[in-house]
């Protein structure tokens, strides 16, 4: 396991089709390595911020076909770094499609799939309303992958709100959790922060969120604010709300040293039931 190492998160503006988000993204991504990020991290819809659901399903296609994760392995081996992709919509049946997480390795190798479990099926009061269960399939397995750095568990955006989930993966070992988000502007300004900076604290572990930032097609606004948060639950980075690159260095060490000090998850109890 290294001492420390980079990461950064990448904060695009996504349009709703792939050929831009590859060559906007891609930029991005190659400012990060030479910026010294040995952990590149993408955020939520990386590959398409489509609005229209019927849009969707004629633009994805099947895991072997979308361009946007061949572009991105090679660009990962090209570089010789770790690429998370936060999320790209897959088609996995006829009518159906995966909001799936993919890690890469510097050798631009899939090390492994999350499909997002919770489905973000509300009406936040932005004027818009979102039924992601009308068209993705939720995942049903969680993730935690080894890289060199120690273990990652990996979540999506609205998994954010279901602390079980981090528990679990951090019962299984994680010592960083990704957070790829394309967070709506009124839940970010409310919930962001404090949910992100909790899951840290209550799991003693990193947290990486890359997001998606500004205004997108048809009016839909994220918020931005990509974060790398410490295992004591200090904001390491804040992307702002600018697109760009923000990067720190991780300290393995100081996930020990914070479940150290609070053995919470030594001290979990399985509570009866009335």
């Amino acid at each position: 396991m290294a001492e420390t190492f980079n990461v950064a998160c990448v904060q695009p503006n996504s349009a709703r089709d792939a050929a831009p988000n590859i060559d906007a993204v891609g930029n991005l991504t190659r400012q990060a390595h030479d910026q010294g990020a040995d952990f590149i991290l993408l955020p939520e819809s990386v590959n398409m911020m489509e609005p229209r659901g019927r849009n969707v399903r004629e633009k994805i296609v099947a895991e072997e076909d979308d361009v946007f994760l061949a572009a991105f392995q090679k660009l990962a081996q090209e570089l010789s770094t770790w690429i998370l992709i936060g999320s790209i919509m897959i088609r996995v049946s006829e009518d159906q499609a995966a909001n799936r997480s993919l890690l890469i390795n510097d050798s631009g190798e899939i090390v492994t799939r999350y499909d997002k479990i919770h489905m973000f099926d509300v009406d936040v009061g932005d004027g818009q309303s979102y039924h992601e269960s009308k068209l993705y399939r939720p995942g049903n397995q969680t993730v935690v992958a080894e890289t060199p750095w120690g273990p990652a568990g990996l979540t999506i955006c609205y998994d954010l709100r279901f602390p079980y989930l981090y528990r679990s993966l951090a019962h299984q070992g994680a010592m960083f959790i990704t957070v790829p988000s394309a967070f709506t502007r009124v839940t970010g300004e409310a919930h962001w922060h404090v949910l992100l900076r909790a899951r840290a604290i209550e799991n003693g572990c990193y947290i990486f969120a890359p997001a998606q930032t500004g205004e997108h097609a048809e009016g839909r606004q994220t918020y931005g604010h990509s974060l790398i948060v410490d295992p004591w639950g200090v904001v390491l980075a804040d992307g702002g709300e600018d697109v760009g690159v923000v990067m720190a260095a991780i300290d393995p060490a100081q996930v020990t040293k914070a479940r150290g000090k609070i053995p919470s998850l030594a001290h979990d109890r399985e509570l009866a039931k009335k």
